[in-house]
């Protein structure tokens, strides 16, 4: 079926659509054998709050940006090779339902549909579409994934000291390794992340001390929180300031 697509006049079309919405600043998604699968609105988790995002799921990537005009105008385009993709089901709880995490080794996050069963289409079709990729690769699924960020409201006081409180002069940091939201001393090394950045990347006390070796792999940590409405994971917001 997507073989008999690739190269069909309706698909160039589909393609070229989305290209034009993207404008000047997207890149160029028309290439030989890449169809247009499916596409659709998905709440976003963030770093501040949940968010509509526009999706675009094609055979090979995953595309995605902030809506301008819905179904005439989108920015921050952002493109997620399929190969790299794993996903996971989040379970319901509160008010945000049909939900699943979408994790790569450079970035990882949480999504939700509107029903159930639009949650089942994406991922059966998203799923299908890294095993056929893999299949024909002959390459394995990846095995590291990067943290999602625990969001900024989950967090009054660092997760890693327990002691200092965040206020507009003690602001919020991101362990890029664990993804949870701490301090300035608690989050004062780096370390080279070559998945996530070329250059040395803010990491917790705790993760430098495990990647450095001066703390073993097994050494006590924190658990992950739960994934619920009141306890979601997130990653960096796609238009805050996410330098921290």
């Amino acid at each position: 079926m997507v073989d008999r697509l690739a190269n069909s006049e309706a698909n160039s079309k589909r393609i070229g659509l989305v290209e034009s919405c993207f404008g000047a600043a997207g890149q160029p998604l028309a290439i030989p054998g890449r169809v247009l699968i499916g596409e659709g609105v998905l709440t976003k988790l963030c770093r501040k709050k949940p968010k509509a995002r526009q999706f675009f799921l094609f055979n090979d990537i995953l595309v995605y940006g902030n809506i301008v005009i819905q179904k005439k105008k989108y920015n921050k385009q952002h493109i997620i090779p399929l190969e790299s993709v794993t996903i996971d089901t989040v379970q319901d709880e509160g008010e945000l339902r049909n939900g699943w995490l979408i994790k790569t080794p450079t970035k990882s996050f949480a999504v939700y549909a509107a029903t159930a069963t639009e949650k089942s289409e994406w991922m059966n079709h998203i799923g299908k579409c890294v095993r056929e990729l893999l299949q024909k690769s002959g390459k394995s699924p990846t095995g590291e994934h990067a943290a999602v960020w625990v969001p900024d409201s989950e967090a009054t006081v660092c997760m890693r000291c327990k002691k200092v409180k965040f206020t507009p002069v003690s602001r919020r940091h991101h362990c890029r390794k664990c993804g949870y939201v701490v301090c300035g001393p608690c989050s004062e090394k780096k370390f080279l992340l070559p998945s996530q950045s070329s250059k040395p990347v803010r990491v917790c006390e705790h993760c430098y001390g495990v990647l450095s070796g001066s703390l073993g792999p097994n050494a006590d940590s924190l658990s992950r929180p739960g994934l619920n409405f009141n306890n979601t994971l997130s990653d960096d917001d796609d238009d805050d300031d996410s330098s921290d």
